[in-house]
């Protein structure tokens, strides 16, 4: 009888390592399979193009960890492909979705999924079937001074939200740029994606996808921000809540400057402890929405080649601007209420808004943002692909020089077409540091004769350059 009991004990003691060895190895593969969702396949690179531009094409998707691009020891230049792992998969699946097929230096880039992803595809079909289950969806490009509170309200416009959570970011104390929010119905998590993906909101446009794992898998596990929120057009709330966030960050950039200079401190320095009440204002009527001190919105964003079909051969640094005044804090009083003013002051007048499609959308953004004076001139005709070298950036910050202060000069190439023999033309940005200096500019400038052609000059829309946008 004892030994029957030894026996069986042994028995259910084997049965219990077998488990648990099974479950490890599940885990293991899951890990694996997670691993390759994180990565994807470029090809038919521009031989000129480098890591960084790479680099600033895709990380609108999510942070990257790792670019691989292959070079050729003989050659010294890369073999047009490369491979990028990305922190979580949605930013590989959303960069696979939204950049393939699309042209960067000149060329229509190929995106796809590394060889051996195959190896795992069962696994990952399981991953995908556990996330349907879960009415998730991905966020990335969200710009750092917006808080979780701040997505919450745009989003919640579309249905009941469950949790709305943005991955935190040790370093800076702010969050990554990407995150995740969970609808109570999936209709809610479509209409969303079919509205908000490439909003621009606070500068930069928003990327949105699904989720393709199960929430366990999707972000840090010790990260806890969860708070509780008409497929087509853009609901009304979404519209007046996406508004009032970009406004204020565009619009009370200028006051947080102005308050800097007078409190003694650089501008573009974080002042927390002198403008965060200012920059802390509710919206009237959405007491929910707030935007923190935007230390990092006056710093230079880098240009996207991805965001034009060209290649960017040139771009100064962004130099500090010099601001002056001499208005006192009354005054910066006066002007914050005058931006509150601007922006719809009950619920009644939001609601009444009535917004369908792109087009009303746009006519919204630009009713509730203020009017901006653009610090940019754009200079066409000026050059020619022959004419390109590495002295023109130099040429052009002086000759612009003579009219204000040069932030930094962008010389871009834009081909015409898809065909390899297409034109190319060459046009040039040049950012001062005020826009009155960008008119005097123009004026000059424009109709001039240099190198036996004749110049073009004119104001380049700031909010387009200001999204990275040189396509116009």
């Amino acid at each position: 009888m004892e030994q029957s009991i030894k026996s069986v004990l042994v028995k259910q003691t084997i049965a219990h390592q077998q488990q648990q060895m099974t479950n490890l190895q599940i885990a293991a593969q899951r890990q694996r399979a997670l691993a390759l969702m994180c990565r994807i396949y470029v090809g038919s690179i521009y031989y000129e193009l480098r890591e960084d531009t790479l680099k600033q094409a895709f990380s609108p998707f999510g942070p990257i960890k790792n670019i691989d691009l292959s070079w050729d020891p003989l050659t010294m230049k890369h073999k047009g492909y490369a491979f990028i792992e990305y922190e979580i998969p949605e930013a590989a699946q959303l960069a696979l979705e939204q950049m393939n097929g699309v042209m960067l230096g000149g060329r229509n880039i190929k995106v796809g999924r590394p060889s051996n992803m195959p190896q795992a595809q069962p696994i990952v079909e399981q991953l995908t079937e556990e996330a349907k289950h879960h009415n998730r969806i991905y966020v990335s490009s969200v710009h750092p001074d917006l808080s979780a509170d701040d997505i919450k309200s745009v989003f919640e416009a579309f249905g009941k939200i469950k949790s709305c959570e943005l991955a935190p970011d040790a370093v800076t104390g702010k969050h990554k740029g990407y995150g995740f929010l969970e609808y109570e119905k999936p209709q809610s998590a479509q209409d969303a994606i079919a509205s908000m993906n490439l909003f621009d909101l606070g500068g930069q446009y928003l990327r949105v996808g699904k989720a393709v794992t199960p929430p366990k898998h999707a972000l840090n596990p010790q990260l806890q921000i969860s708070s509780p929120a008409g497929p087509g057009g853009l609901p009304p709330a979404a519209a007046v809540a996406a508004a009032a966030a970009t406004a204020k960050i565009t619009a009370l950039e200028a006051v947080a400057s102005t308050a800097a200079v007078v409190s003694g401190v650089q501008p573009g320095v974080s002042t927390i402890s002198s403008t965060s009440q200012l920059l802390s204002q509710s919206m009237p009527g959405q007491p929910g929405l707030s935007i923190p001190a935007p230390g990092l919105v006056q710093l230079p964003q880098p240009v996207m080649a991805s965001s034009a079909p060209g290649l960017i051969t040139g771009v100064t640094p962004m130099k500090p601007a010099v601001t002056t005044t001499s208005s006192a804090g009354p005054a910066n009083e006066e002007q914050r209420k005058k931006v509150e003013d601007d922006l719809p002051q009950t619920l009644g007048q939001q609601e009444n808004l009535s917004i369908s499609g792109s087009n009303a959308r746009h006519m919204v953004m630009q009713k509730l943002l203020r009017k901006s004076e653009s610090n940019v001139m754009i200079l066409r005709n000026m050059v020619g692909i022959e004419d390109l070298d590495d002295e023109l950036e130099g040429e052009v910050t002086d000759e612009c020089g003579k009219y204000g202060q040069v932030n930094r000069v962008i010389i871009y190439q834009e081909r015409q077409g898809e065909e390899e023999n297409a034109d190319v033309i060459v046009k040039i940005f040049v950012e001062f540091s005020e826009s009155f200096e960008a008119e005097r500019g123009v004026q000059a400038l424009n109709g001039r004769w240099f190198g036996g052609r004749k110049v073009s000059a004119e104001s380049y829309d700031q909010l387009k350059f200001d999204s990275q946008d040189l396509s116009g």
